[in-house]
């Protein structure tokens, strides 16, 4: 597969996602350009908050391959956790 035609898209809680929006942190595309995609149990950095990807949701919309990535809550990026 083409990474061209793979569009990968982060899917956050709704707290996180309300966080997102309030302190308006912009959510990079990680993979754009990456031959591999990312795997469960990956982490990702947003805004100073670590994510783990707990789960992976393909998906076609007859244009092109869309990965989901289901992130869990956000922990910081020392050890402290949230929530």
């Amino acid at each position: 597969m083409s990474t061209s035609s793979l569009r990968v898209v982060l899917v956050f809680g709704r707290d996180d996602q309300a966080w997102i929006r309030r302190e308006s942190v912009v959510v990079p595309q990680f993979w754009q350009g990456h031959a591999v995609p990312p795997a469960q149990g990956d982490v990702v950095r947003v805004g100073g908050r670590q994510f783990l990807i707990q789960g992976r949701l393909w998906e076609h919309d007859g244009q092109a391959t869309i990965l989901r990535l289901f992130v869990g809550n956000a922990h910081a990026e020392s050890d402290t956790v949230f929530g």
